[in-house]
């Protein structure tokens, strides 16, 4: 529907120009698809995400503080520990013997600065594959975080830690012509190599202001820390920000997109808690929803489902977990979560998206083995989202 654009657009236009923005009205427009033209997209975003306020008058002041709040954070997270860490080679007088790295006291600040060391390994390991099959995040950005990136600073950044933790775990490894090699435990093949390979001092790529919002992120919620798989639910939200039209508010990517990330893990943080996975809230409970809807939907094929012993594990937990960021190319996925973001009974309808997902492949599920019905799930077949939201949409209708 495309022909239809400029019409969208000015209807977009239309709501979001009122000085409150009536939500309702907002949401249903932003079911269909949010056009991408004009920072559209960015803007419903932020708001579906309950970042910027209904009212318009209050975003400039409220966007200011939220910036100057993650600066803080930036400044407490990174640079301090890392001046701290810095000064330890200039100057020994601030290392009292309290606090020394050897230090078994589980409340000092080096036991905090190791375990945060292995939080970051795991976000580093992560965040250096998103998106493979696209160029975006290996790409220095064009707003390279100054603060951190000052040729004059002399503290320890997020990738420096990176390296010297991972030297440290590097083994070397003779081989028979007496070439050394370097290999690291956490990486097999020696063509990994060229993921390390990092842009030039002043630059930044994507992937690294990524990497700073999960562990910020993790640094402020230890409860919950960081969980592999929340790469891909910040990695949608960064590239739809950092690619936003409007370079004001693509200069602050990084600081909004922490919010909205913030603010969307607190809806799903749920079910990345092993703790809560049989709870009312926990993803277990979701995953025999999505049975349980296709069950009223489609009884012959959940049957055939429960006969093979397919269990909504094998294949849902992914789904309904990512919010199918793994299933779809990064543009579907974006516009498959226009329509989450959009619904009121926020997530529901994600249910019916992966029923959806279930019944478009009926056919080929009720004529497949075990292992060729798993392959289809693991791999889903279909790449048309506009197909598979159209079909959630009858299933929702026809309740």
């Amino acid at each position: 529907p495309d022909g239809f654009a400029p019409l969208r657009i000015a209807d977009f236009q239309e709501v979001l120009g009122e000085p409150t923005v009536a939500l309702t009205k907002l949401r249903e427009l932003c079911f269909s698809g949010i056009p991408f033209d004009g920072g559209l997209r960015c803007l419903c975003w932020k708001i579906l995400l309950n970042y910027l306020p209904l009212e318009k008058a209050l975003w400039s002041s409220l966007l200011k503080k939220q910036r100057d709040l993650y600066s803080q954070f930036l400044k407490e997270m990174i640079i301090q520990p890392g001046i701290a860490k810095a000064n330890l080679g200039v100057s020994r007088e601030d290392v009292t013997l309290e606090d020394h790295p050897l230090n078994p006291n589980p409340d000092s600040r080096w036991n905090t600065y190791f375990k945060d060391n292995e939080v970051l390994l795991q976000i580093d390991k992560d965040v250096r594959r998103l998106y493979p099959d696209m160029a975006f995040f290996q790409r220095p950005t064009d707003y390279p975080c100054l603060l951190i990136l000052d040729p004059q600073n002399e503290f320890e950044t997020l990738r420096r830690r990176v390296e010297q933790t991972t030297l440290k775990s590097q083994t070397v490894a003779r081989n028979r012509s007496g070439v050394t090699n370097v290999s690291s435990p956490l990486k097999s093949t020696p063509s990994s190599l060229s993921e390390y390979e990092v842009l030039p001092n002043g630059c930044e790529a994507h992937w690294e202001v990524v990497e700073r919002i999960l562990f910020i992120y993790a640094k402020l919620n230890p409860g919950i820390a960081y969980v592999q798989g929340m790469n891909e639910i910040v990695g949608p939200l960064y590239y739809t920000f950092a690619t936003d039209p409007n370079s004001e508010w693509k200069e602050h990517a990084e600081a909004d997109t922490f919010f909205c990330f913030t603010n969307l893990m607190s809806e799903i943080r749920d079910n990345f808690i092993k703790s809560l996975d049989d709870s009312q809230c926990g993803i277990t409970y979701k995953m025999e929803k999505v049975y349980s809807t296709l069950k009223e939907k489609d009884v012959e094929l959940y049957l055939k489902l429960q006969e093979q012993n397919i269990k909504p594990q094998f294949f849902a937990f992914r789904w309904l977990t990512l919010l199918l960021s793994q299933e779809f190319l990064l543009p579907d996925v974006i516009r498959i979560w226009d329509s989450l973001f959009a619904d009121d009974k926020r997530f529901d309808f994600l249910l019916l998206v992966c029923c959806a997902m279930l019944t478009l492949i009926r056919d080929q599920l009720l004529e497949g083995d075990f292992t060729l019905n798993m392959r289809l799930l693991q791999d889903y077949p279909i790449s048309d989202v506009h197909l598979i939201l159209k079909k959630a949409k009858e299933l929702q209708d026809s309740k």
